[in-house]
């Protein structure tokens, strides 16, 4: 940092250099020179000067640039001269370059400049590094020049050559030196702008540095061969461009953008190191309709400003998408803008001339946070905010007592009764000439009592403020002033009427005098700058940042600088409100490259975050990647992103990021992490963001939609009115899932905010984010479930059941499906996050039964298994189970201590209000549970009816179980609009329950329901008026023929296949998870669909629309209740009386 050079040009064309060290501007020593623009880095600086001539300024080093001349001597044998300076017609010349195509005599070779100096003559490259030669001579040997050159002479050696060196010395270190034309070439148009970048392009340790340059004409050129050894650079090159520009910016890496003259920008892309001019531009759109008038580029970073002095920050710069995806406003009013080596931001302001220092920006926080006045002091003043003057003498310092103006001075206040002290009279013509000029001295209030030139810093304050004057205090005696020439001055006595203490209370300063004259030195308006060789940031210590109190200057500069009124204030105000800026987020993560070679790719993932008042475009992700060395890259706008779903993939901790379009191409963006600790951070930003692009809360609504993958992630969406529109609906793959933190097997939900969910152990919680006090905050949550596998086994009349299968058979230990293959070893938790609490063992309670080993058998592997052997069972297989366990903590309470199989609650509508919200269940054991005292507030005592709720338990989950008797086991159970409770036997048998209301929750009897035709059903759900069930072969049926006299319905009518569950709302909204997906055989199974065209007078609805799929295992839409418009809503049904119910009363 301390070499760091901060450039500037004022408005005059005078040149300042601010180096962080010395902390100070200082002018450049070439009084003559006067330049426009400057571009800098942390070797040299360039400009352009007022007569439109490139000028350098390289920084001074205690390691001299030299540069090494080289030719080479070429000589042939011949048998009477030997080794002779003649050569055969079709050698080569006797002076050439190494390979011997160009002629290079000693006498050809100039100084590119004035600025290089010869260091020495011509000498013999012999490792004698100048001095005499050796034996040698510094010769090399070859049978023939085309052939390789050896230090040993041989008998054949028919042709020799040797090097000669001259070395020339760059002289011109720390002065600026006027950059020659390119010899032999006609000379480039005027410039008028300039940029230098690229040094860091490239690994190695030489850099080289591209200059850029514009001509009054709008043309491009590039500036080549510029090295450490050679910073003048070798020639001017022209650069297509597709119209005329004014302006040009090059970043340290591959940046370089443009300025054309109608206001739109122009970005250079494929730059490399091998290619450092690029390939092709990309025109990119001005921020507004004003135009850009100029740009600066950084490593990363694109900033702008517009004909309005307005300055934007461009989002989604990299090297592997130069051109960025958009703009934001930046607060200030600039007139122009530089990025430095580590994208730090400086700027000119429009409206004072005021060097201005972004401050705030970090790696990520890419704009910072507001601009900052650089208050460094000119070298000879005492500050640059205001005015002071200094006379100086060759050898000694003027002393003497001031006192107050006497009656008559120019300095005298006759508007005030203070005695008036009379000032020394100064008779040096000269000295009172410069002391009354203002040639730039600020003008002061007559009344104060302060002389105008003093400083601030130099003012004391007496005692008694009232008589406090400035006096110079004069030398003790002439020997004091040695033999310096003194002014001749007069001092008058004081008049006996000024009080003793008007003439002790006096302050001193100095006034220096050289050669009578007064240097009067302040701030000049600057008109550009350049921090290209600035390596500084907002926490270097520097002194000439004005940071605290009123130094940071919130946007824009103008109105802060010159804000005097309130209506200034105010708008000052409202602009810091609406300002932006930009959060970067970066860091390194595996990508499943979804085309062949399908594989893992190491990436560079960025989430860039806009913050601020106003700002609607939201944040984005980016993934940037090489393939076949071409620079790509992906990004997903985080309001377009509709999932973030963890899963396991080789091993590894993965989210699988779902847009609409990847959710409709059925192929996620899979990410991934090696470890937990990243995966989680990553997982838990990308979701906050999400959240805030869509202004949702940190726990979900009432009316929220809830899901389970088949991992057991739960996951929740916010339904707009739109989401149930019967003519403009949302569509399925547009909704946004976020998750939860919990495991479960199963959840269900209600428009009162109760929600219950079930553990893959069977253990009941119940949701208690959306609530306040303790019960609100978070839990341990745990959960147990079984991971199986299955060994098969085929009969041969040899051995009996061997793992010896044909060739054509599954694996002999696979999953269900027999797909793939699962061994005991390979086998792993479904996640990372679990770990195993049990060894494997066999597992009896296989549907369909197994024998005293547990084995079930078939003729063959894809028919149906029964826990019986036949004569014609050629197969058989037997299950494996192995627990394993997770803990978590989420805002989810248990429920204690039945262990359940399935549970539900009353939908209701938006506007209904429960003093109690029945809830039903089934326990694991298959019995039919109500629960009491659920409420959907949180009161303390409940009604007197009920019992009142322990300390530090949750309303939401009741108080008691109430055991509903039944006659056989059940295992799916519903409650829906009107108390309306249906459930299935495991046996597939289908029950209404009659007579529940809110007095009598419970009801009074089951009535049997007979079920469709040869189907075994498994699930019902019932909404407001409708009833729903999935049977065993994935059929979706609707009840028929309900109405408030007759509950039970009259029919079953088929309406889909592929539906694994399904879920009615209070709405009678219908929605699924679907099996399969037409055209995707090889997804997971288990979609999320919803049934379009749901109407009062059409209850099935017409078609079905898939959304997000791949291994979502549970839906409840129970507790949405907004409908697409305000109407009447219909009465729920009343509760009906035994008497009223046709059918079939059952024992309970």
């Amino acid at each position: 940092m301390a070499g760091s050079l901060l450039w500037a040009v004022d408005v005059y064309g005078r040149v300042f250099s601010l180096s962080a060290a010395r902390g100070r501007w200082r002018r450049a020593a070439d009084v003559v020179l006067e330049l426009k623009r400057v571009t800098g880095s942390q070797q040299c600086c360039w400009g352009v000067g007022c007569d439109h001539h490139v000028y350098l300024n390289v920084y001074p080093s205690h390691v001299p640039i030299r540069h090494q001349e080289e030719t080479y001597e070429n000589q042939r044998w011949n048998p009477v001269d030997g080794y002779t300076d003649t050569l055969l017609p079709t050698d080569r010349w006797q002076w050439t370059d190494e390979s011997g195509s160009n002629p290079q005599p000693l006498h050809s070779f100039e100084l590119p400049s004035a600025n290089w100096e010869w260091e020495g003559d011509w000498y013999v490259d012999d490792e004698s590094c100048g001095r005499e030669s050796t034996e040698t001579g510094g010769w090399e040997y070859a049978v023939d020049f085309p052939a390789t050159f050896s230090k040993d002479k041989k008998w054949n050696s028919c042709v020799r050559r040797r090097r000669w060196l001259r070395y020339r010395r760059y002289k011109a270190l720390g002065s600026w030196a006027k950059v020659p034309l390119d010899r032999g070439r006609p000379p480039p148009e005027p410039f008028i702008d300039i940029s230098c970048g690229g040094w860091d392009m490239s690994d190695s340790t030489e850099k080289h540095i591209y200059l850029w340059a514009v001509s009054q004409q709008g043309k491009l050129w590039s500036r080549t061969g510029i090295r450490q050894q050679n910073p003048e650079g070798t020639r001017w090159e022209p650069v297509q461009v597709p119209r005329e520009v004014t302006q040009v910016s090059a970043g340290p890496k591959d940046l370089l953008w443009a300025v054309l003259w109608d206001g739109q920008l122009l970005a250079r892309t494929g730059i490399s190191k091998d290619c450092p001019k690029g390939s092709s531009w990309d025109l990119v759109e001005s921020p507004n309709q004003k135009g850009a008038v100029h740009v600066a580029v950084g490593i990363g970073v694109v900033w702008a400003v517009t004909k309005d002095n307005k300055v934007w920050f461009r989002r989604g710069v990299n090297s592997h998408n130069p051109t960025g995806s958009g703009w934001i406003s930046i607060g200030g009013e600039m007139l122009m803008l530089s990025v430095g080596p580590n994208d730090q931001v400086w700027g000119v302001g429009s409206d004072d001339r005021t060097v201005y220092f972004r401050h705030g920006v970090t790696g990520t926080e890419v704009t910072g946070r507001s601009w900052v006045a650089v208050s460094a002091q000119l070298d000879g003043s005492e500050s640059t905010n205001h005015s002071s003057i200094r006379v100086h003498s060759d050898a000694s310092v003027f002393g003497g007592e001031v006192t107050a103006p006497s009656q008559g001075s120019v300095l005298g206040c006759d508007d005030t009764d203070i005695p008036k002290p009379r000032v020394p009279k100064i008779t040096s013509d000269s000295f009172i000439s410069a002391l009354v000029s203002d040639r730039s001295a600020p003008v002061l209030d007559p009344s104060s009592v302060v002389p105008p030139n003093v400083p601030e810093g130099d003012q004391v304050t007496s005692q008694e403020s009232d008589s406090s004057v400035l006096t110079p205090t004069l030398p003790s005696s002439p020997s004091d002033g040695g033999d310096t020439p003194w002014s001749n001055v007069d001092l008058e006595e004081l008049k006996a009427s000024v009080p003793n203490s008007a003439r002790s209370s006096v302050a001193t300063y100095p006034i220096e005098l050289q050669q009578n004259t007064v240097e009067q030195e302040e701030t000049p308006p600057w008109a550009w700058v350049t921090g290209g060789g600035c390596d500084i940031d907002s926490s270097s210590h520097v002194d000439w940042f004005n940071t605290s109190g009123t130094g940071l200057l919130s946007p824009p500069i103008t109105p802060a600088l010159h804000a005097r009124d309130a209506d200034t204030r105010t708008e000052r105000e409202r602009d810091a409100a609406t300002e932006k800026s930009v959060r970067v987020t970066k860091g390194r993560m595996c990508w499943w490259r979804d085309w062949p070679p399908h594989q893992w790719e190491d990436v560079s993932v960025t989430l860039e975050q806009v913050t601020g008042a106003g700002a609607q475009t939201g944040d984005i992700l980016y993934l940037y990647y090489t393939h076949h060395l071409e620079k790509k890259y992906l990004y997903a706008g985080m309001k377009e992103v509709t999932a973030l779903v963890p899963v396991l993939k080789d091993s590894l901790y993965t989210m699988a990021v779902y847009t609409a379009e990847r959710t409709k191409q059925r192929s996620p963006i899979l990410l991934a992490t090696p470890s937990y600790q990243d995966f989680s951070t990553w997982l838990s930003l990308l979701n906050k963001s999400c959240c805030e692009s869509r202004g949702l809360g940190d726990h979900p609504s009432k009316q929220a939609l809830w899901a389970v993958t088949c991992k057991g992630d739960v996951m929740v969406h916010e339904p707009s009115p739109s989401l149930e529109a019967p003519a403009q609906y949302l569509p399925c793959d547009h909704m946004f899932w976020r998750q939860v933190p919990a495991h479960l097997l199963c959840v269900e939900s209600s428009s009162l905010g109760v929600v219950w969910g079930i553990g893959h152990d069977h253990t009941a919680w119940v949701y208690t984010g959306g609530g306040k006090g303790p019960s609100a905050q978070g839990h341990e949550i745990s959960d147990v479930r079984n991971v199986c596998i299955y060994e098969n086994q085929r009969w041969n009349p040899m051995t009996g059941y061997t793992d010896k299968g044909l060739p054509t058979d599954r694996y002999m230990w696979s999953d269900a499906s027999g797909l793939r293959e699962c061994t005991k070893d390979n086998t792993s938790p479904p996640s990372l996050q679990w770990t195993w609490v049990s060894d494997w063992a066999v597992d009896y309670s296989v549907p369909g039964g197994t024998d005293k080993e547990g084995w079930q058998y078939a003729a063959d592997f894809p028919v149906t298994f029964q826990g019986y052997k036949t004569i014609k069972d050629f197969v058989r297989r037997r299950r494996w189970a192995r627990k394993c366990k997770i803990n978590l903590t989420g805002p989810w309470q248990k429920v204690a201590p039945i262990p359940l199989a399935d549970v539900t609650v009353l939908p209701c509508l938006a506007q209904c209000s429960l003093e109690q919200v029945p809830v039903w269940a089934i326990s694991e054991k298959g019995d039919v549970l109500c629960r009491l005292g659920v409420t959907a507030d949180n009161p303390a005592v409940q009604s007197n009816h009920h019992r009142q709720i322990p300390n530090g338990a949750s309303p939401r989950k009741g108080n008691s179980w109430l055991h509903v008797g039944t006659d056989q086991p059940f295992k799916s159970i519903c409650i829906g609009g009107g108390h309306q409770v249906w459930a299935i036997a495991r046996d597939g048998a289908v029950f209404y329950r009659g007579s529940v209301s809110a007095n009598n929750p419970a009801g009074e009897c089951w009535y049997h329901i007979p079920s469709p035709p040869r189907q075994t059903l498994k699930q019902v759900s019932v909404g407001r008026t409708s009833v729903y069930a999935v049977d065993e072969n994935s059929n979706l049926w609707y009840r028929q023929g309900l109405t408030p006299s007759y509950p039970q319905g009259s029919a079953w009518e088929l309406i889909s296949s592929n539906v694994c569950k399904v879920s009615v709302g209070p709405l009678d909204q219908v929605w699924i998870i679907a099996d399969k997906v037409a055209g995707y055989p090889l997804e997971s199974s288990g979609t999320v669909c919803h049934r379009l065209g749901v109407k009062p007078m059409q209850p099935k609805g017409l078609s079905w629309d898939f959304g997000i799929g791949g291994g979502w295992d549970h839906l409840s839409v129970r507790g949405n209740a907004l409908e697409a418009q305000r109407m009447a809503p219909r009465s729920p049904m009343p509760s009906r009386t035994q008497s009223q119910v046709n059918g079939n009363a059952v024992s309970c």
